[in-house]
């Protein structure tokens, strides 16, 4: 099972707008990383999201460019403070390769747990709009392929403002 972990795009303040939508450079951003793992050809059962605003407008960018079999899903539990011990135990048993769009601390939290590791010890650096890809080779026993931060992405292919 691949399992591809992302943090959603950058959005507005709370002061600025109390929804908390993905700003412009947040919607370039997931964009151009939707646009930049396409011609990989995931093969994605389903996009999941929490129920904030900012993910699921992540996770409708990538849809839209990346077309999961089974399409969006808003789920509970992958909210920033949610034990990720509930989703740890649907993922050792889920089939199909999923795409999770949620929030800091919860996807490290995530990711730590899955690795074995104390789920307060981060194994990996998330930034907005950036990717992180899980393989799980075997019951129990998961392995991160790779990761793809926006920096690397901007290295990659450019600045996210100056690409068509």
């Amino acid at each position: 099972m691949e399992l591809y972990l992302v943090q959603h795009g950058p959005a507005k303040s709370e002061a600025e707008d109390p929804e908390r939508p993905l700003t412009e450079e947040g919607r370039l951003l997931v964009e151009r990383m939707a646009a930049f793992l396409a011609p990989l050809g995931l093969q994605l059962l389903r996009i999941e999201h929490s129920d904030r605003l900012r993910a699921r407008q992540t996770a409708e960018i990538f849809a839209a460019t990346l077309r999961p079999a089974e399409g969006l899903r808003e789920v509970a539990g992958m909210a920033p403070n949610d034990d990720p011990g509930p989703l740890v135990a649907r993922l050792e048993v889920a089939t199909g390769n999923l795409m999770l769009v949620g929030h800091l601390p919860h996807l490290n939290r995530l990711v730590s747990s899955l690795l074995g590791l104390s789920s307060e010890r981060p194994a990996v650096e998330f930034q907005m709009g950036g990717v992180v890809r899980l393989d799980r080779v075997r019951a129990g026993q998961w392995v991160i392929r790779w990761m793809i931060t926006p920096d690397l992405l901007v290295a990659l292919r450019g600045s996210v403002g100056s690409q068509a």
